[in-house]
């Protein structure tokens, strides 16, 4: 264990933080491991938690200085559904959160950043199949807008003021322990509670959408993995294109029937296809694998089989 390692995450309770946290604790100890968001989360009970804003900088300051941290992962952020009924707040959220902690690496009060991106960056012209790390980046939301945004700024500081800062790419992500919190790719979660609770889901996506997907313990990963590695290491200072699955709603429906043959699957589209149509079908991560070494373990097989298992047994079914 790196004792010397003192690690703040913000937007701890979301879908991502409440395992990053867990995966964190035992790698480093939950001594060392401070989890913080805008309201107490009953998950974080294991951690040292603080009440946090992170666009409060004065509050911000006060939290790294009083726990010594030397690391930040941030995650708070508006997701891209959500993020489209409020975009002047996401914006704020999305980039004034990202400069302020990126402003405290700058003046080396902390050494070391994570802050996510995702495949929102990309948009109607990118190349759907394989999208190359470099390629045509024009998002038509007001997330991928702001994550576009985020990693040019990432790139600038670790290039200007020598700010180690990494990022991943997260293509839509998968996890039973918490829920999502107003994604596109929410549905790949949702179907599962439905088909064990309601033997039914209805689907605001078209049964033939095809986006790429990861279980949310393969991300976890990837994002320790990534914190890391050798700085010398890392070659892309914007955010790694990251890929574990690709399929659609009509494919996961139908591995679900499997587990569960009365499930049935209906179709309501909504604004949210939209934004998925801007999205890449499948991811080119060939950057993430060659310079530190990523490899995903979970399959769609895999995938379906552990949601179903856990979801039974958290739900009592």
């Amino acid at each position: 264990m790196d004792t010397d390692t003192k690690i703040l995450v913000i937007g701890a309770g979301g879908q991502i933080g409440i395992e990053l946290c867990e995966a964190l604790n035992k790698i480093y100890g939950n001594e060392n491991v401070i989890a913080s968001d805008i309201k107490e989360i009953p998950a974080l009970s294991e951690n040292t938690f603080e009440l946090l804003d992170v666009l409060d900088k004065d509050k911000l300051l006060s939290v790294i200085q009083k726990h010594r941290i030397t690391d930040v992962y941030l995650l708070a952020a508006l997701l891209s559904a959500t993020a489209e009924k409020n975009a002047s707040f996401a914006w704020r959220l999305n980039m004034d959160g990202l400069f302020n902690v990126l402003e405290l690496a700058k003046e080396k009060i902390i050494q070391k950043v994570f802050w996510p991106s995702s495949i929102a960056v990309f948009g109607p012209s990118t190349p759907k199949q394989n999208t190359p790390q470099h390629t045509i980046m024009d998002p038509n939301t007001v997330y991928g807008i702001s994550k576009l945004a985020g990693e040019r700024w990432c790139e600038w500081y670790a290039l200007k003021h020598n700010v180690d800062v990494r990022s991943i790419r997260y293509p839509g992500l998968i996890g039973w322990k918490s829920q999502p919190g107003g994604g596109t790719t929410d549905y790949a979660v949702h179907i599962f509670y439905e088909a064990i609770e309601k033997k039914h889901y209805t689907c605001f996506l078209k049964k033939d959408t095809m986006l790429p997907m990861m279980h949310i313990e393969d991300a976890v990963r990837a994002t320790i993995e990534l914190m890391q590695a050798p700085a010398e290491k890392i070659s892309i200072r914007s955010s790694y294109n990251l890929a574990a699955i690709s399929f659609t709603p009509d494919q996961l429906a139908q591995k679900i029937k499997q587990y569960i043959p009365e499930f049935k699957i209906d179709y309501q589209i909504d604004f949210r296809q939209s934004i998925a149509d801007s999205w890449p079908q499948s991811i080119d991560d060939s950057y993430a694998r060659k310079d530190w070494g990523w490899k995903h373990h979970y399959d769609l097989d895999k995938l379906v089989e552990n949601m179903i298992v856990n979801i039974q047994k958290k739900i009592g079914k």
